[in-house]
């Protein structure tokens, strides 16, 4: 929210307010949607694809209003990332899985969409395709960390989804020297 003249407003509550208001944003998210289908052709979400999921109508049917459990479909919407090698994996994250091109292929043809539309990973130029075009990471923040000297990149939708992608670079920090680029060892 941008407010013009910041040193007009004065925000009071009291201090039996603070734990009530930050439950109240913290179960707001459980109302938030985990997945989004635009124009019923881009599938877009955090993480990646689930094993327990084939159809968007498995997604449909997914009571979210739940705490994510390890081994859950939300857990994997959540945490699973695209790989190179065959088939399913297991991630070396912990959590969710990794997928390679033949299943992200299937996902796309069995519920008519033309890209997986996805987040999570780190990528340097702000966006990356992978497998044949059928799924693109968007990383939106720049210099992740203060440390990375990763671009960020957001994707543009036309009124026919013609996609064009708009890449940034962070904002200069007063004081410090610019920031080259490197991918921390935990991104590997």
């Amino acid at each position: 929210m941008w407010v013009k003249r910041q040193e007009r407003i004065l925000l009071e509550h009291g201090h039996t307010e603070n734990t009530n208001v930050w439950k109240y944003f913290t179960d707001l998210f459980d109302y938030l949607p985990l997945t989004a289908l635009v124009d019923g052709q881009i599938f877009c979400l955090y993480g990646g694809l689930s094993r327990s999921i084939v159809t968007l109508d498995h997604i449909r049917a997914i009571d979210f209003l739940q705490e994510v459990a390890h081994e859950d479909p939300i857990c994997d919407l959540l945490w699973s990332d695209p790989d190179d090698h065959g088939g399913w994996g297991i991630s070396p994250q912990g959590a969710g899985y990794t997928f390679e091109q033949d299943i992200s292929e299937t996902f796309n043809h069995a519920n008519g969409l033309t890209l997986v539309s996805r987040a999570h990973q780190l990528v340097m130029e702000g966006y990356n395709w992978c497998h044949d075009r059928n799924v693109v990471t968007i990383f939106s923040a720049p210099n992740y960390c203060y440390c990375c000297g990763n671009q960020g990149a957001i994707m543009e939708l036309d009124d026919i989804l013609k996609y064009s992608f708009l890449q940034f670079d962070p904002a200069p920090r007063r004081g410090e020297a610019h920031v080259t680029h490197r991918t921390l060892d935990y991104f590997l």
